[in-house]
């Protein structure tokens, strides 16, 4: 017999809050810390009667197995949506705003206005609806939980997608992170038009970056 795992405190937490809040939403963003290429955030508006197995913080999730959740999610949903900042947003505004726009981009986008939107992490959008942090919210609201699958899914996605216009970077590999393989490749090439020029001064130089 296939071995179910329910965090079912996800659920839970969310289900309690909707007493006072009917329509809840959970939004989470990914790739505030890339190097490269756009910043992503999700919305997700599920119900009392939803269960989805295997669903977690996305970070601890493997990624074929967010690949199959991300399809889950979607089907189950009363409402979703994936937004995106773009990188010329990125180094306008700085991430931290870029970040918040996505982030409400992502909740206007719903087609609804939530009772409530639960936000990862201690930074808040600029919101139309009643909102609220949670701190580490991934690993305790299913709402969040599934917002943060669908943002890493969506943006791992436009990654590898990114990685067939410029095969140099190898970002297939790393998503955009700052790792050695990515650095050497930014040190050979020089940037892209993918990269956030404001992210690489300390990789690459004042007179590297400006080139």
């Amino acid at each position: 017999m296939a071995r179910i795992v329910l965090h079912k405190e996800l659920f839970d937490y969310d289900k309690e809050l909707r007493q006072n809040y009917p329509i809840l939403c959970g939004v989470d963003e990914a790739g505030r810390g890339p190097l490269a290429g756009d910043v992503y955030a999700a919305a997700v508006v599920l119900s009392n009667d939803v269960l989805i197995d295997y669903l977690n913080d996305s970070k601890k999730i493997s990624e074929k197995r967010r690949e199959m959740l991300f399809d889950e999610i979607i089907e189950k949903a009363d409402a979703y949506c994936i937004a995106t900042a773009s990188v010329a947003e990125i180094d306008e505004i700085n991430i931290l705003q870029a970040t918040m726009l996505a982030m409400k981009r992502a909740v206007e986008g719903l087609g609804l206005n939530p009772d409530m939107a639960l936000i990862d992490g201690n930074r808040m959008p600029d919101l139309d609806c009643p909102a609220d942090n949670v701190i580490k919210g991934d690993a305790k609201s299913a709402s969040i939980s599934a917002a943060s699958v669908l943002a890493k899914v969506a943006r791992d996605r436009y990654m590898r997608e990114i990685a067939e216009k410029y095969p140099q970077y190898c970002f297939e590999q790393h998503k955009g992170y700052g790792t050695k393989l990515h650095c050497d490749m930014l040190k050979q090439y020089g940037p892209s038009d993918v990269h956030r020029k404001t992210f690489l001064k300390k990789i690459l130089g004042e007179s590297d970056e400006q080139r």
